[in-house]
């Protein structure tokens, strides 16, 4: 897809299509006024009959009158007061979406009435509406089909229509959001992509090659050096599958090398390739979904990726411990105690909290290959998907200076993410008659209690979010399909890029 940004008023664009965004209810003046009367007030009757209004990522097609289009899009945001980020890039994804099945090769985007809500931030809106635009554009349907009649229109060329600024610099910004969609939608791929050909040697070549793209460094631990490093934790949940794990690492940099921030930043995703739940086995309702038990790692790994397109040889580490947690003659069972790489002895009372599991030992391992600060994603609970809904990430964090900064990300990003609290009190439940601690406590309180737990593996500024609600959808909305999401994944490139040494400012 070529990117092109033209500052011009948008009656002047010639495009297949035009996105309009409507901010509020629909209020025709100035260029949205002119706009209509070239329509010969096609908007404005639309308007009226009450097909068009603001309602965020409600959508009409209108026809052009005299522009020089084929037809219009208009896609409403909300008040204007409430326009975020997130939603400058839903927005875009809706209004490529409204398209499909269409025959589109040429999109134009009036950004101004976006510029105008995020404060005359125009780069931002640039990159944004072309990281929603790129995602909008993703279809899971075709991972395995050529034709998908339904899917959204690919472009080949999108043009950003701004009001002023410096075209080559905002075309860069759109080319940065080009890149960053394009790797959420790498995880996404990844997520998506059945068990049968994903497990964990399957996701382990997909990094190699990715490895090999971009120039990172990677190895990949078998279940034979796991075992000689003592990674049993790891290792109790792959033991029950025909699929040995894997555990993945990637590194961008030399071994001593730190980031502009004096950081060596270690991003750990959750790669549980296929979750039956092990002994303690999961209803068969819904199980198919548990290929996508494999998005922490996806969205790690995507991000390894992203990083090395846009910040070559800024040090990093990238984790994703790789599982099948099958039931089998040697999987292990309810009640089974374990040591784990870093010495402590772990009762395991239930094989369906895995994720917990392999991301105790993936920690301790990436603090010794020198991780100073920690962040791992993961689909680690359904609780965080009760509490929170689909939409926002529920996060955890020690010290506070880190999740903040982490947080920071997140609403640069455009994602949602909320804290939840660290409380020590609750450690108790998780006593243990034989060892140091049960993988799972009683049921109150379990979303706290899986933070607690993984709290027991870091000694460096760490943080965990939890995408156990928002790592898929179940059901598609205006701006994604069903399927993965790629949650996190500009979260996690945001706060790396922190450390690039020529990191423009942008602020929160």
């Amino acid at each position: 897809m070529e990117l092109r940004v033209v500052v011009e008023e948008p009656w002047t664009v010639g495009a297949d299509a035009l996105v309009v965004p409507i901010l509020g209810e629909p209020a025709f003046e100035g260029a949205l006024a002119e706009l209509d009367r070239r329509s010969g007030g096609e908007l404005s009757n639309l308007a009226a009959f009450g097909e068009l209004s603001g309602k965020r990522y409600a959508t009409a097609l209108a026809a052009p009158g005299e522009l020089p289009v084929k037809r219009v899009v208009a896609v409403g945001a909300g008040p204007a007061a409430e326009v975020d980020r997130e939603t400058v890039r839903c927005l875009a994804a809706a209004g490529l979406r409204r398209l499909a099945g269409r025959r589109v090769d040429r999109l134009a985007v009036w950004c101004g009435p976006l510029v105008g809500a995020l404060g005359g931030d125009a780069a931002t809106v640039a990159e944004l509406v072309t990281r929603g635009i790129v995602e909008g554009g993703y279809d899971p349907k075709r991972l395995y089909r050529d034709d998908v009649e339904s899917a959204p229109p690919r472009l080949a060329e999108l043009v950003l229509v701004v009001p002023d600024g410096d075209a080559a610099a905002l075309a860069a910004a759109a080319e940065r959001g080009r890149i960053v969609g394009e790797g959420a939608n790498l995880a996404r791929d990844l997520a998506n992509r059945s068990a049968a050909e994903l497990p964990p040697e399957g996701l382990a070549e997909e990094a190699r090659s990715i490895a090999a793209r971009y120039g990172l460094a990677v190895d990949v631990i078998d279940e034979g050096r796991a075992a000689e490093l003592g990674m049993n934790l790891f290792l109790a949940v792959g033991r029950g599958s025909d699929n040995p794990p894997r555990l993945i690492v990637l590194r961008s940099g030399a071994p001593e090398a730190r980031d502009a921030q004096g950081r060596l930043l270690a991003l750990l995703g959750k790669g549980v390739c296929f979750d039956s739940g092990g002994i303690s086995i999961k209803p068969a309702d819904r199980m198919e979904e548990m290929k996508m038990d494999k998005a922490g790692a996806a969205t790690v790994i995507a991000a390894a990726a992203t990083l090395a397109r846009l910040a070559p040889g800024l040090p990093f580490l990238v984790l994703a411990p790789a599982v099948e947690n099958m039931p089998g003659p040697h999987s292990t069972r309810p009640g089974d105690v374990v040591r784990a790489l870093n010495g402590k002895w772990v009762d395991i009372t239930n094989t369906d909290a895995e994720g917990r599991l392999i991301l105790g030992d993936a920690l301790t391992y990436a603090e010794r290959l020198g991780a100073t600060h920690l962040v791992d994603v993961a689909t680690l609970t359904g609780a965080v998907g009760r509490m929170l809904g689909h939409l926002v990430t529920g996060g955890f964090g020690t010290p506070q200076a880190w999740y903040d900064a982490v947080a920071a990300a997140a609403r640069r990003a455009g994602e949602r993410l909320w804290q939840i609290p660290l409380v020590d009190d609750y450690r108790a439940d998780m006593d243990s008659w034989y060892g140091d601690f049960t993988n799972a406590g009683a049921p109150e309180g379990g979303l706290v209690k899986s933070g607690l737990f993984l709290k027991e593996f870091v000694t460096v500024p760490w943080v965990h979010l939890d995408i156990g609600g928002t790592a898929y959808f179940r059901k598609a909305t205006p701006y994604a399909p069903r399927g993965a999401t790629g949650v996190t994944h500009a979260t996690l490139v945001e706060l790396a890029l922190e450390g690039a040494p020529a990191r423009a400012d942008r602020s929160a």
